[in-house]
């Protein structure tokens, strides 16, 4: 079954910028402010992101989908090119063909997260191929089934919406933030879901926090029981990671900006986190992904795959992945992001009891549904600085655009409640 064709279908998800109004060559506004997309025309962009699918074609009419993250106007471009080597090759040689496009990579620097996002779409359209081809799911074609539901957790930054999570089924939320950690917030969500309902925070950057005021932070969340403290400090820096997995009490977790075993490879064997979190768009590929679990399971290390600004198609794959590994933690769920979510796949996994079921179809069981995914054009897929509102810089300084900045104003809080 030889490979004819590689197609990319590229689109915007939620607010759009600004500067795409109808006056600006942007889409036609309806009477409530509204683009021909359905979205508000002057919503605040950094709501937006772009999502990127792959369909690979063959000459015996079979296709499979994928999806790739990590920067996909960029990474469409990178697909592009990994198309002229796809094509005629044996789709079922799914390895092999990883290797020989890595290999085709290699003369301009080491793999990132275009690279690995454009690797990811194309070997997880592979993976559904040869799933049709045979008849069987994915997961059979791995190994088999650990287990026939992934447990699932979702995001909440006040009670009630972390009530409304559990009314929905959820026994696990994550509170996340950007730049700073509101240590109130977390208690009050704790003391909302009470002991029962998994507790973790996300407290990426930018502005990331120094390892020092990471550890102060994280010293001071100790007593909420979180499962886990994820991405502390900025992720080039794995001896910061190392001070603050000696100096705090949680289990970290982090990983979701890397790509391939290599990537992640330092994280395990130096021990730095608990829970791995490959990104099922860009850490490379299914093959990719279960290298990691079983790097990370001889380190006695879980995984719990990121999926913050995925859309649905990645989203099965990482069922199908959960599926086959002994050491499967969780699944983050953006389930509430945007309601196109459920118009541009078929089908739509519905959460039940926490849970979502593994699917069964032969592969990856997902299909785009193309037209709807044509009407949202991306058009722009970088966020600038945030408003200068305080909640990702210390006020007065987001137009000096750090990197990353010292908490003080943290530091007193923490002070005056220790004291």
């Amino acid at each position: 079954m030889k490979i004819t064709a590689v197609k990319t279908y590229l689109m915007q998800v939620g607010s759009r910028p600004t500067t795409t109004s109808a006056s600006q060559g942007g889409a036609a506004q309806d009477g409530a402010g509204r683009d021909s997309a359905g979205l508000g025309a002057d919503a605040d962009f950094r709501g937006s992101r772009n999502w990127l699918f792959v369909k690979i074609f063959t000459d015996e009419g079979i296709t499979g989908v994928g999806e790739c993250s990590g920067w996909p106007r960029v990474i469409e471009t990178a697909v592009k090119d990994y198309a002229s080597i796809l094509v005629g090759e044996e789709a079922g040689d799914i390895d092999r063909l990883w290797h020989r496009l890595y290999v085709a990579s290699m003369g301009h620097g080491i793999l990132g997260t275009v690279g690995g996002g454009a690797l990811t779409g194309i070997e997880m359209a592979l993976w559904d191929i040869k799933g049709k081809a045979l008849g069987q799911p994915v997961w059979n074609l791995l190994g088999g089934r650990f287990r026939d539901r992934i447990r699932v957790y979702g995001h909440a930054k006040t009670p009630e919406r972390a009530r409304d999570l559990m009314a929905r089924g959820y026994t696990g939320v994550k509170v996340g933030f950007t730049g700073a950690v509101d240590i109130d917030c977390v208690a009050a969500v704790r003391e909302a879901v009470g002991p029962d309902v998994d507790v973790m925070v996300d407290a990426h950057g930018p502005s990331w926090m120094t390892p020092q005021d990471a550890i102060i932070v994280g010293r001071a969340m100790e007593p909420l029981d979180l499962l886990f403290y994820e991405d502390p400090v900025a992720p080039e820096s794995l001896d910061a990671l190392a001070r603050v997995r000696d100096a705090v009490d949680i289990p970290l977790a982090a990983g979701e900006r890397v790509s391939t075993i290599w990537g992640i490879r330092p994280y395990i064997e130096r021990d730095l986190v608990d829970v791995i979190q490959p990104d099922t768009g860009r850490a490379g590929g299914i093959t990719q992904m279960r290298k990691m679990a079983a790097m990370a399971e001889g380190h006695f290390i879980t995984m719990a795959p990121h999926s913050g600004s995925l859309g649905p198609v990645a989203e099965f794959a990482a069922l199908h992945v959960m599926a086959t590994i002994p050491n499967a933690l969780m699944l983050e769920r953006v389930e509430f992001d945007w309601p196109g979510r459920y118009e541009v796949v078929e089908p739509v996994l519905k959460v039940v009891d926490g849970h979502l079921p593994v699917p069964t179809a032969p592969g990856l069981g997902v299909d785009i549904v193309e037209e709807e995914v044509a009407r949202y054009p991306s058009r722009r897929n970088v966020a600038d600085m945030p408003p200068e509102d305080g909640w990702a810089y210390e006020t007065g300084t987001v137009g000096e655009n750090v990197y990353f900045q010292t908490r003080l104003k943290r530091r007193a809080k923490l002070r005056r409640t220790d004291g």
